[in-house]
């Protein structure tokens, strides 16, 4: 039997979430947001996704602050209107979809925020050209050229941790199964991981264990407020010399499942302009084997993770609990269909399409429209 078509129970004290497949669709910036609020857009993307056949479908990274946008365009929810919006389109996307669980990536950018679009150069726009200040655990640019972010002051930590909390009370409100803390790709609690972005020299910086304390301090201000399954995406690795790796997020992995953390999901990369990584098919799941070994957490792999076959084998070797895919879903919106035909498993899915399978794949589909002609 196809592991990659068994259910999985993310686990939690505060309430388990059911997912029928280990297929995850991983947050996807899509920048077509109008002042945080998605738009037709998003309904269109989210409801293709949550029709992919995927178990988990993951909302893009979404700012808790205005500041902690990437861009101008990124989803927020920091306030009753974003909340009210984001409800009304999951909602009508929910209805052109079968069942599906729904996560949400809450994130900071730190001082990788007030950036241009990707097709418009993706660089740090000044705020007299209709960007913003940006903060940062210390004054340190992301790129030479750019001018250095505001070093957070305990004010600005308590007021961006707060803002966590409310935004997880929003999602939760909102209808969200699970939620996804953003400590990757450079981002703000990255930012404090990594000592080549905090040179800190209070209670914050320094060791080990200073770096992790502010990500750990936004994480059980969300995990004693919030009563779903809660998780978090990481960067294993910068591919700097002396940055933030491996050993480093397996001791944090230890200290979020001690906190009640529910799951970790393993990327890499994202902090310096100096990374030298090495591509190639999975490229990072050796991190999740790593991060899964050291934690026992439930641990999701991502990265040029592409075909069916090769899915199967990350969970097979026992490198990861799930599997997820970005730009392999935005190519293939059907991939999860594409899979369970390839392995043999079944998908859920909308009768308006039951028709649509080749007749040798009508078994994708699960019980109830096997023989539907």
């Amino acid at each position: 039997m196809s592991l990659l078509f068994t259910p999985f129970h993310l686990l939690s004290p505060r309430g388990g979430l059911a997912l029928s497949n280990r297929i995850v669709v991983a947050p996807m910036c899509q920048y077509a947001a109008l002042d945080g609020a998605p738009t037709d857009w998003h309904l269109m993307h989210w409801g293709n996704l949550l029709n992919s056949g995927a178990g988990l479908f993951t909302i893009e990274a979404t700012a808790v602050l205005p500041e902690g946008r990437i861009t101008h365009a990124c989803l927020g929810l920091w306030d009753d209107r974003l909340e009210a919006a984001m409800a009304d389109t999951l909602h009508r996307a929910r209805a052109l979809a079968p069942a599906t669980a729904v996560s949400i990536q809450l994130a900071h950018a730190g001082r990788k925020a007030s950036s241009a679009l990707p097709w418009q150069g993706a660089q740090l726009v000044q705020p007299q050209d209709g960007g913003w200040e940006t903060f940062a655990p210390s004054a340190l640019p992301q790129l030479p050229s750019e001018p250095p972010p505001t070093a957070m002051t305990r004010a600005h930590l308590d007021t961006v941790r707060d803002a966590f909390v409310a935004a997880a009370l929003r999602a939760q409100r909102l209808g969200v199964d699970a939620i996804e803390l953003h400590g990757a790709h450079g981002y703000l609690l990255h930012e404090f991981l990594s000592p080549l972005s905090n040179q800190r020299d209070d209670v914050y910086g320094g060791t080990l264990q200073n770096r992790m304390r502010y990500p750990l301090e936004v994480f059980d201000a969300v995990r004693a407020a919030y009563q779903g399954v809660l998780g978090i995406r990481i960067s294993a690795s910068d591919w700097v010399e002396g940055g933030w790796d491996v050993a480093q997020s397996a001791e944090l992995a230890q200290q979020l499942k001690a906190r009640g953390c529910d799951f970790i999901h393993v990327s890499s990369g994202g902090l310096s302009p100096a990374q030298k990584i090495t591509l190639g098919p999975g490229y990072q799941v050796p991190f999740a084997r790593a991060v899964r070994e050291a934690s026992a957490l439930p641990t999701i792999a991502v990265g040029l993770i592409t075909q069916a076959e090769q899915a199967e084998s990350v969970l097979q070797a026992g490198d990861a609990d799930l599997v997820a895919l970005a730009r392999g879903f935005l190519y293939d919106p059907r991939w999860g269909w594409h899979a369970a035909a390839a392995l043999g498993g079944t998908v859920a899915g909308k009768e308006n399409y039951w028709r649509s399978l080749p007749r040798e794949a009508q078994a994708v589909f699960g019980p109830v429209a096997i023989g539907v002609r």
